[in-house]
């Protein structure tokens, strides 16, 4: 595990990235996070050799126990895939009181692009495991999830860069997830912006989103 942990002293922030993704893709985010006082964990973890379940334990769970100990707030921030494991996490597990979660273009309907290409060799390869459990069908993970008590603002893309896999997802996309498939019952606000799945954490908007609903609990729409 790659992880990295700022010396400032205001409230603590995991930051989870995506499939196939490292730490490094959110280390604009880390940046802006620190200047703002937050103590940033980039947390990286290798999706590849493990499922859900798997890296969960293996690495969420140790990241979040370990800052959560002193009772203190703790916000999480993820990138697609980032968010399903931590809506794993809180199937057995609460943040403490005043934590809140920002999920960036997370695939909370499952992924219908993994649906058509799961099969795929270099699909396969590329995303590991985990990428066979990412589909919209009975056996996603998705299905396995129940509403979480967290306090959850989500970011929609609504711009793709792969028509290939945007002719694969009904309605508005991000080439990677549907806009309507990010929402999430329980969560306390939406909010889309002009992006790409693959670089929404790097948007000047979406950092300020972030820091937005980390104080707030809202989006500034």
């Amino acid at each position: 595990m790659s992880q990295s942990e700022s010396e400032a002293t205001g409230p603590g922030v995991i930051l989870l990235h995506g499939m196939a993704r490292s730490p490094g893709s959110m280390n604009p985010l880390a940046r802006e996070l620190n200047r703002a006082g937050y103590r940033v964990s980039n947390v990286g973890y290798p999706s590849r050799p493990y499922g859900v379940h798997e890296l969960v334990q293996r690495y969420v769970r140790p990241a979040l126990e370990s800052c959560c100990r002193d009772g203190q707030a703790v916000h999480v921030v993820t990138h697609s895939l980032g968010g399903i494991l931590v809506r794993y996490y809180l199937q057995t597990a609460e943040l403490p009181a005043g934590s809140r979660i920002v999920m960036l273009a997370p695939p909370n309907q499952g992924s219908e692009v993994a649906d058509h290409v799961r099969h795929w060799p270099l699909y396969r390869w590329w995303t590991g495991r985990v990428g066979q459990q990412m589909g919209t069908g009975e056996d996603g993970i998705v299905h396995q999830l129940r509403p979480v008590n967290a306090e959850i603002g989500v970011i929609a893309a609504n711009r793709s860069i792969q028509p290939w896999f945007s002719a694969l997802i009904p309605g508005s996309d991000d080439g990677a997830v549907s806009v309507a498939g990010t929402r999430l019952p329980e969560m306390c606000d939406h909010l889309v912006v002009d992006s790409s799945h693959s670089v929404l954490m790097f948007n000047r908007q979406v950092r300020d989103q972030v820091l937005h609903f980390l104080a707030e609990g809202r989006f500034a729409h």
